[in-house]
């Protein structure tokens, strides 16, 4: 089972432990990777301000992974939003979709809508199957309470993204507890993170991760879990920023998915690159087992 692998703008730069635990993870699943060199940013950052282009550049990376028959697989939720909403618009505007491929013609691309667009949770669920990933997982978190945060791009607009139910969503909270780890039910889980108004209103942003991370600490979850690079710069390294100037009392560190997974398919904390998170989570690994229970620390 081969994936064309759209990595996100910010993943190699800001968080590189995403790329490395998922590309651990998905390779002891057996799962390949394929890197389109041409591959270019989803367009995302256009959206407001130049539809076209932003639409021609979600539609030529579509157009490539068609080249070559492979199903995109983004571990971004906002590239997995933008591709999805690039591929809606074009399937309901053909005249649209003929603009779009003049275009691309000038590459010797087309786009056809002929293949998929998943995100890596997706993949894990639909096309691994929780069968197999339990099949694979050697050590379980027995006791360790997660509070999951699905990300506004995964679940919103139902009817373009159609990854699961926005208002209450099951996905996620089933592959974390595949891990053995109960997934928690906290108010806040559908909320935003705050990270769409970092850099514009900073104390704004700063309050709705504040709001969520308050809710997480009293339904007593013992750590965050998301599958967002943008959602996790929010809870990692902004929560840092809450801790020191606006005396945060208590942290709740953040775990990517494939780290937290990686470690129950019994891949080291090194590879999963589990100390580049700015909030420590390695001592996670001392409480790996069937029959520890999870103690916070």
């Amino acid at each position: 089972m081969n994936f064309a692998l759209l990595r996100c703008c910010t993943t190699p730069i800001a968080l590189r432990q995403y790329e490395l635990s998922t590309n651990a993870v998905l390779d002891r699943l057996r799962i390949g990777l394929v890197d389109v060199e041409d591959f270019n940013c989803c367009g995302y950052p256009l959206r407001n301000f130049n539809l076209e282009a932003y639409l021609l550049a979600s539609a030529r990376n579509l157009a490539l992974a068609e080249k070559r028959s492979l199903d995109i697989l983004t571990v971004c939720n906002c590239c997995f939003g933008s591709l999805k909403h690039a591929e809606h618009a074009m399937k309901e505007d053909a005249s649209l979709r003929r603009t779009v491929n003049r275009t691309l013609e000038k590459e010797g691309l087309k786009y056809e809508g002929d293949i998929g667009i998943k995100h890596l949770l997706h993949v894990l669920y639909h096309d691994v199957g929780m069968d197999k990933i339990k099949e694979n997982v050697v050590r379980t978190f027995s006791g360790l309470k997660i509070a999951t945060h699905y990300g506004c791009h995964l679940l919103r607009p139902r009817k373009i993204v159609q990854f699961d139910n926005p208002f209450s969503p099951a996905i996620f909270d089933r592959l974390v507890q595949v891990t053995g780890a109960e997934s928690i039910s906290w108010p806040q889980k559908t909320e935003c993170c705050g990270s769409p108004v970092w850099g514009v209103n900073n104390e704004l942003s700063m309050d709705l991760t504040a709001k969520k991370l308050d809710d997480a600490i009293q339904s007593g979850a013992h750590y965050l879990c998301v599958a967002c690079p943008y959602c996790q710069i929010q809870f990692d390294k902004v929560q840092s920023i809450l801790l020191s100037c606006r005396s945060q009392q208590q942290a709740l560190p953040s775990v990517l998915y494939p780290q937290l997974l990686g470690l129950s398919l019994g891949i080291d904390g090194e590879t999963l690159g589990l100390k580049m998170n700015d909030l420590p989570i390695h001592y996670i690994e001392r409480f790996l087992s069937a029959e520890t229970q999870f103690e916070c620390h």
